[in-house]
């Protein structure tokens, strides 16, 4: 029996495949897919939002390592493939943007990037590549970066025997943006425009409902305790969690690009019609 073609998806930070991936990926991973993770850093400029991981001293843990880690127990969870890490430094964002450090993303030549991520196309061979939205999810820089070097590495990967088919963007719609916002919860969508971040019903080209992997992609985001601790933690109430938990039942993806016809729209499967 042939093997179930293979997934890549490329993110900028652990934890960043968590969210708005892990249903999906874990739901591939399932059905006997490879299902690989490429993450450009390893967090090092993530703020510790655990206080029991400080260090007794008082001085600043190693967060490149801690987050490494906990990207690894996240990839476990989620039942795919142990992270590939693409060597660049986390460059931050807003007064924490890293604009001296000539290894943080932020501050590598795209082109670099995109031959990077063309090789570890190369590698494992995908048929489908999955990335950031052109707005970064929420304007990130690293998740900027990442979206454009993706996007160009699934063009300038046509040269190879095997390039990926379909290229596929994280997404959420106007809607469910404006719901976030005002939800009452601290959102990465604070202060931002549903309108500009979000997208149309119409152009979402796949909905996932994931919500039998709710216990791996709740797993996953416990994994990563230094970011998420108040999130996850077990005293959160109960309106609250069901409320994140509905949201977190459904993912939904615009489509990037293709190599080959859309059998219709929008998509039921990331491989239908391939």
């Amino acid at each position: 029996m042939a093997q179930p073609p293979t997934i890549l998806a490329v993110f900028a930070h652990p934890d960043d495949e968590a969210f708005p991936t892990g249903g999906t990926l874990a739901h591939y991973a399932r059905m006997g897919h490879k299902v690989y993770l490429a993450c450009a850093t390893r967090g090092e400029v993530g703020q510790l939002k655990d206080p029991t991981l400080a260090l007794p001293d008082g001085s600043p843990p190693d967060m490149a390592a801690i987050r490494t880690v906990e990207l690894e127990r996240s990839c476990q969870a989620l039942g795919i493939e142990p992270p590939l890490f693409l060597g660049y430094h986390d460059s931050g964002r807003n007064e924490r943007l890293r604009k001296d450090d000539p290894q943080a993303l932020y501050n590598t030549p795209l082109w670099e990037v995109e031959a990077r991520i063309r090789e570890v196309i190369a590698q494992v061979q995908p048929a489908v590549l999955l990335t950031f939205d052109p707005h970064g999810g929420y304007g990130h820089p690293d998740h900027l970066v990442i979206h454009r070097a993706a996007t160009a590495a699934f063009y300038s990967s046509g040269i190879l025997p095997h390039p990926p088919r379909r290229l596929f963007y994280t997404a959420f719609t106007v809607e469910r943006a404006a719901a976030m916002q005002k939800s009452g919860q601290r959102s990465v969508m604070e202060g931002l425009d549903p309108q500009v971040f979000g997208v149309s019903e119409s152009t979402l080209a796949l909905t996932l409902n994931v919500q039998e992997y709710l216990p791996q992609k709740l797993a996953a985001i416990r994994a990563h305790r230094s970011q998420f601790a108040p999130l996850v933690a077990e005293t959160m109430p109960a309106e609250r969690r069901a409320q994140m938990e509905g949201w977190m039942a459904v993912e939904t993806f615009t489509l990037g690009g293709t190599r080959g016809p859309v059998p219709h729209w929008p998509l039921l499967d990331m491989f239908e019609g391939l």
